[in-house]
């Protein structure tokens, strides 16, 4: 077996784990950083919205030498904005002017036309009017409502509210940071990066509900036990599932991150940036909030009820008594719900074995309760 899967195997049976729960004040205190810098980014930089938000000409030459950077200059020479110029496969070049009506475009296409020593023939120019950009805008809006509203039914049904509440913070935490992104590196904003901004969700969402499926499972009667609290089972239902969020997080990052710095990188292709960026913050930014938000923040809602804090209370009563306390937490069994001696000590993690009723010493675990 691998060292990871050795180690996936050791945190699904509490033989090591890490205490995300007890460090939650840390975990949120980092992304509230990171939330606050990608709000000042947004409100300082603002979004680079391509052509197909803000409306304007796209025109599109015959087979080139003509580099970029030169198409770039010629561009801005001719129509005094940026352009957004980009080299496609056949040689041929696109070049994108926001804010163009057709006179402009007409006398743009006419500049480029001399600069590229070309027939003005060979140049298409196509516009773009800004109401498209709205539209896609406002079914983006519409469809991210949508979503929201139908992934805090389903949770509050197949969960409990605490649990859909969590997870709908997750996903703002998400969608603001890769929109932060965005506005801080300065990449254009297209259809495409909506399309990724949507596809991350469903990401964000999976890794949750994995370890809230677990957490469910393991706090069934859990009133009925003095040996664990809430937040530790959270912690466990954390750790079993940590190996599993890891896999599935890198093995989506791999090829977005070809994408990102390969395709869009390496070869030139930008228009792979649009939606390859989004994603790749977004995934990332998905198996983060999983275990370091959504599952700490389930943790402290519950501990808020009643009876989570009377667990808690005679959970800790009995370590004291007891004198020690365990230093990992084991998934609670059957054994742990039935009715306890007022003074049994808690459990450490080893095998669990009955204890033999034909001696007295006869096959009782050494450190289990007496």
């Amino acid at each position: 077996m691998s060292k990871l899967g050795n180690l996936g195997a050791r945190l699904h049976r509490g033989e090591v784990s890490y205490d995300f729960i007890g460090h939650r004040k840390l975990w949120y205190g980092i992304s509230i950083l990171i939330t606050i810098t990608a709000v000042l980014g947004l409100a300082v930089r603002g979004l680079n919205m391509g052509i197909d938000f803000q409306g304007g000409a796209v025109f599109t030459t015959e087979k080139t030498s003509v580099s970029v950077s030169q198409a770039e200059e010629y561009a801005k020479t001719a129509s005094g904005h940026d352009a957004v110029v980009q080299k496609l496969g056949n040689g041929t070049l696109r070049i994108q002017i926001a804010g163009m009506d057709i006179q402009q475009s007409n006398k743009i296409k006419s500049d480029l036309a001399q600069d590229f020593k070309a027939d003005p023939e060979t140049i298409t120019a196509e516009l773009v009017g800004p109401s498209w950009g709205d539209q896609i805008a406002s079914k983006a809006w519409q469809g991210l409502a949508i979503f929201m509203v139908l992934v805090v039914i389903y949770l509050a049904i197949a969960f409990e509210w605490r649990m859909a509440i969590a997870a709908l913070v997750a996903l703002i935490h998400d969608i603001t940071i890769t929109v932060g992104i965005y506005a801080l590196v300065g990449f254009e904003v297209t259809p495409g990066t909506v399309i990724g901004l949507l596809t991350i969700l469903g990401y964000s969402l999976y890794d949750t509900v994995v370890v809230f499926d677990s957490l469910k499972e393991q706090t069934k009667d859990l009133t009925k036990q003095t040996r664990f609290t809430y937040s530790e089972i959270a912690n466990r239902s954390i750790n079993g599932t940590l190996v599993r969020s890891i896999n599935t997080t890198v093995v989506a990052l791999l090829p977005v991150a070809g994408l990102l710095f390969i395709g869009g990188g390496f070869l030139g292709a930008g228009t792979l940036n649009d939606i390859s960026l989004s994603l790749f913050v977004g995934l990332a930014a998905g198996a983060y909030s999983s275990i370091f938000i959504a599952t700490p923040l389930v943790a402290d809602l519950k501990e808020r009820e009643p009876q989570i804090k009377a667990l808690r209370k005679r959970v800790l009563a009995k370590r004291a008594q007891g004198g020690n306390e365990p230093q990992t937490v084991e998934a609670p069994g059957a054994d742990d719900y039935d009715d306890e001696p007022e003074d049994a000590a808690p459990a450490v993690v080893g095998p669990r074995n009955q204890p033999s009723s034909r001696g007295r010493g006869r096959g009782r675990p050494s450190g289990k309760r007496r």
